[in-house]
């Protein structure tokens, strides 16, 4: 079910709003006149993006906020009622990583990139329902990434987090549906590579420089999918076209797309500089309000590596619908 009420009278939580898909996705709603709740771990990042939200029409609330902590995730539902008087959606959006082999990626790091994204994701929908269930019904968001579906190397923390975003998402509709709560809709995003201050931010152990493999999209891409889902709710939605031809080649032939894709990020994952190990931001929070990760260069200098990836991914597809197709034959 959609919002029972129009954009500009509804209440919406984004976590992870002071940087990337998060500011993006506020001041998206804030064009649209929504009251926006912003949480993440810094307050001056939050409260520039409440300013800016303020100047496009919005209305906003600053609530600084850790989501591995359970009470904290719950007190942010709280502030919002006390302020807005309702919750109408949720976006569940705060994340880190750490990369590097799954071996060297330190302990404490791999639980911490649990503990934020799984974890928070699962106290943010559990703040969430039952003052969406008091507004009689409402829209909960989960940002998953394409990593939900496929696999990246380097990411090990990241793609398990991701995968179990997409379980519980799937688990949580279900239980809704036959504890006729289906005026909740749960919706997962998955973005392609997005052009936010992610690779610079996270940890790194590769002693190599960090960059987004391409092809790269502007955080506004999926700032807009999220705005689609809370009016015209899906269970799934791609945000950028790679994004969705990855999970259909994955679908078709997983053994040769995640040959392929594998291939493909070990070669551009990495810049030509050398880094310092760093445990980037998964404990410490982004200082600054960030939208972009200042990548429209690398996307020039990359297209044709991303035109070899995609033919290379169309070279899957077809393999893999020509396989189904011989298997398919009479008298086969």
């Amino acid at each position: 079910m959609p919002l029972t009420c129009p954009l500009a009278d509804a209440t919406v939580v984004i976590t992870g709003a002071s940087s990337g898909i998060g500011t993006a996705t506020a001041y998206g709603l804030a064009r649209r006149c929504a009251a926006v709740v912003l949480a993440a771990r810094s307050g001056p990042a939050l409260s520039a993006v409440a300013h800016r939200c303020r100047e496009l029409g919005g209305r906003a609330l600053a609530v600084p906020t850790d989501v591995t902590d359970p009470v904290a995730v719950e007190e942010l539902a709280a502030r919002a009622v006390a302020e807005f008087g309702r919750i109408d959606a949720w976006v569940n959006n705060a994340a880190v990583s750490a990369v590097g082999l799954f071996d060297e990626i330190p302990v404490a790091e791999f639980h911490r990139v649990v503990e934020v994204n799984l974890l928070g994701t699962a106290y943010g929908m559990r703040a969430a329902l039952p003052w969406l269930s008091a507004s009689g019904g409402g829209v909960l968001v989960n940002n998953a990434s394409v990593l939900a579906e496929v696999a990246m190397p380097y990411q090990s923390a990241y793609n398990a987090t991701k995968h179990g975003i997409r379980g519980l998402a799937d688990t949580v509709r279900q239980e809704l549906r036959v504890t006729g709560r289906g005026a909740i809709s749960v919706c997962t995003v998955l973005p392609a590579t997005i052009d936010t201050p992610f690779f610079r931010h996270a940890g790194n152990h590769t002693g190599r420089e960090l960059v987004p493999p391409p092809p790269i999209y502007p955080p506004e891409l999926v700032a807009e999918t999220i705005v689609r889902l809370l009016r015209r709710p899906r269970r799934e939605a791609y945000a950028g076209g790679a994004a969705r031809l990855m999970g259909l080649q994955w679908r078709l032939a997983p053994a040769l797309a995640e040959g392929v894709l594998g291939w493909y990020v070990h070669r551009t994952q990495f810049g030509p500089a050398r880094a310092a190990q760093s445990s980037g931001n998964v404990f410490r929070p982004d200082a600054e309000a960030v939208r972009e990760g200042g990548w429209h260069g690398r996307r020039r200098q990359l297209a044709r590596m991303a035109a070899a990836f995609g033919l290379a991914a169309a070279g899957t597809t077809v393999g893999a619908v020509a396989a189904m197709t011989r298997r398919t034959r009479p008298g086969r």
